[in-house]
């Protein structure tokens, strides 16, 4: 018998992918063009059968994503290389950062949980922006003493509701991507849906699909609650 729908909810925490998708403003957005028809493909089935194949054009950063250390460094694993036990089913640890009045967030604001292990999942509630000339200004950011703070915590992945955990207004610099990603450490962008989770509790996953040579791609991300 399966599961009954009471006994387990699946909370998805990822923006669905459209054409013309704008996830991060300057980059290009996703193409779907047809490769196959329903209409042409029933000359090539059974009476009665009908598929459709499309193409997706787009660049890897679209939508909710993952950077593998790849990404960074071109020694760092790719995603084909990731495993996916510091992928799947990870327990989660949600800060609630929507009060902040500032967009740095800082070591304090992360202080006081052990995050061994855990999905640090950053809940910004700059998803409110996404798809608007908004989302590209002013997003909040991880301060460098809170990068210090998860890469000695021993954080497996970290994610974040906004543009980028790296503060993109501050210079060229990416000090959280350099110094997480150089951990080994996970990092998965353009989350949306956190306030739906508990602050603790919950199972957290978010895995690519397994490319060679490739180092951020589009993840389905979500949550299990008990």
């Amino acid at each position: 018998m399966p599961a009954s729908s009471t006994e387990r909810r699946v909370i998805d925490l990822s923006h669905p992918i459209r054409a013309g998708l704008v996830t991060y403003p300057g980059l290009p957005a996703p193409v779907i063009t047809p490769h196959l028809t329903r209409e042409a493909s029933r000359a090539v089935y059974a009476p009665g059968a009908e598929f459709a194949m499309d193409v997706i054009t787009m660049i890897g950063n679209t939508g909710t994503y993952l950077d593998s250390p790849f990404h960074r460094y071109p020694d760092g694993a790719d995603l084909a290389q990731l495993d996916l036990a510091t992928l799947v089913g990870l327990p989660a640890e949600v800060f609630d950062l929507t009060t902040l009045d500032r967009r740095d967030i800082r070591a304090a604001d992360l202080d006081g949980r052990d995050l061994r292990g855990a999905a640090v999942l950053l809940h910004t509630g700059w998803d409110r922006h996404f798809g608007t000339p908004q989302y590209g200004v002013g997003s909040p950011y991880l301060a460098n003493d809170a990068v210090a703070l998860l890469v000695s915590s021993g954080a497996l992945l970290v994610g974040i509701d906004a543009l980028n955990i790296d503060d993109t207004e501050g210079g060229r610099a990416r000090p959280a991507h350099s110094d997480l990603l150089g951990a080994g450490i996970h990092v998965v962008e353009h989350l949306t849906g956190l306030a739906s989770l508990p602050s603790r509790g919950a199972r957290f996953t978010a895995a690519p699909p397994a490319v060679e040579g490739f180092g951020t791609f589009p993840v389905r991300a979500f949550a299990e609650l008990p």
